[in-house]
């Protein structure tokens, strides 16, 4: 089985493209960073630290990488019979094009053998989302074979990959944490499932896609803002405050009872699955900075996305929101200079004012029955309190 990889960073080579060479599957993969590729291409391996309580260095073997601006990718699509990326929600439009060029020459080539495309993003029906980028740029003739030929399948998808630096200069050299996390839709495959280990194959995607982004990613994103406001560098010494852990954990379970009420799920074994990603966020072996977890929070604070999402959620079920909100007043102040979107959002707020930027880019209703909105409202009272250092 071969498979083509979008996105050579360490996301795509600690954690899927690993997945996939350890399940004896030949990975290609495709990226823009010559150097990478290129070295990818000359030794056909590359080390994977995996750090938690006990540390070992792994070898990803059976790999190969090509420039993803390049022709190659139009034929590796024409033969593989997996493809993946880990690219950044922002990048898979700008990768469809390709994609879609690279399917128009599978038809032409009568290639008729089961291809399925996994997108494996921090995002909620990323490979749905995929999907209509790359219909965007296929011609209307190839629709129906494409529709007929080749699976679009939904993941979720939990490992914490930070950036770290390799001690030997090793450009391939990657620290991944023990746990990972690879759910995918079985109803959307084309053809057999394939058997590789690691990932999980379920009927309920949806459960799991929101489990993690109300827990992993909300509670990741509130300890960056929060630390960042602070003044703490690294997500272990926010989480080990005593004050952000607080909040932390009662946002995620807030955010849990909305879990709870809307799939049913077991309150004992959710709280036990909050205790876990607070036990991950602590990892001594893991050096990942507020700073970068809590880039982009234009995105963040969308209204799919790990902050709003859950409040809507608490919302429906009338349940208690009090830390969510504060985790949003601490995105709304983050203020990182090497961030466009921090840069962008703070512009925002010094335009129009707290309430209206909050409401531009959640899609909050600024006001309720002819009144201001009070969530709306609640959080620009956090928000100047943290402003004027009075939290």
């Amino acid at each position: 089985m071969k498979a083509l990889h979008f996105g050579a960073g360490n996301i795509g080579r600690g954690f899927i493209g690993k997945l996939l060479s350890d399940a004896g599957i030949h990975v290609t993969f495709a990226d823009v960073n010559q150097q990478v590729v290129d070295a990818i291409a000359t030794r056909h391996e590359y080390p994977v630290n995996v750090v938690g309580e006990y540390a070992v260095t792994e070898t990803v073997k059976n790999v190969d990488a090509i420039s993803s601006l390049s022709d190659d990718v139009f034929k590796q699509i024409a033969q593989v019979d997996l493809i993946t990326t880990a690219v950044g929600p922002q990048i898979l439009a700008r990768i469809a094009g390709s994609v879609a060029q690279g399917l128009v020459q599978r038809c032409n080539d009568q290639n008729t053998s089961p291809l399925n495309i996994i997108a494996c993003e921090n995002m909620v029906r990323g490979t749905s989302q995929f999907k209509e980028y790359i219909f965007k740029a296929l011609p209307e003739n190839y629709h129906v074979w494409v529709n007929q030929h080749v699976g679009f399948v939904d993941s979720a998808v939990d490992r914490i990959v930070p950036p770290a630096t390799s001690k030997t200069g090793d450009i391939l050299e990657v620290t991944v944490e023990t746990f990972s996390e690879w759910i995918v839709d079985k109803n959307q495959f084309n053809g057999p499932v394939p058997a590789i280990k690691g990932m999980e194959v379920v009927d309920n995607l949806m459960a799991f896609v929101e489990r993690k982004l109300f827990t992993l990613n909300t509670g990741h994103a509130i300890t960056a803002y929060l630390g960042f406001y602070f003044g703490v560098e690294t997500i272990r010494d926010a989480i080990l405050n005593d004050k952000i852990r607080a909040i932390v954990r009662q946002a995620m379970e807030e955010s849990g009872a909305v879990l709870i009420k809307r799939y049913n799920f077991d309150a004992k074994k959710h709280a036990a699955y909050i205790d876990k990603i607070l036990s991950r966020f602590e990892n001594p072996y893991l050096h990942d900075d507020t700073a970068r977890v809590g880039r982009q929070p234009i995105r963040k604070l969308s209204s799919g996305d790990r902050l709003i999402k859950p409040l809507l959620g608490t919302f429906e079920y009338h349940t208690a929101n009090d830390n969510l909100l504060i985790g949003i007043a601490a995105a709304l102040n983050y203020r990182n200079q090497e961030d466009e979107q921090a840069i962008e959002l703070a512009e925002k707020i010094t335009k129009s004012g707290v309430e209206a930027a909050l409401c531009e880019v959640s899609g909050l209703e600024a006001s309720v029955l002819g009144k201001s909105n009070p969530v709306v409202s609640r959080v620009a009272q956090i928000y100047h309190s943290m402003q004027n250092k009075q939290f």
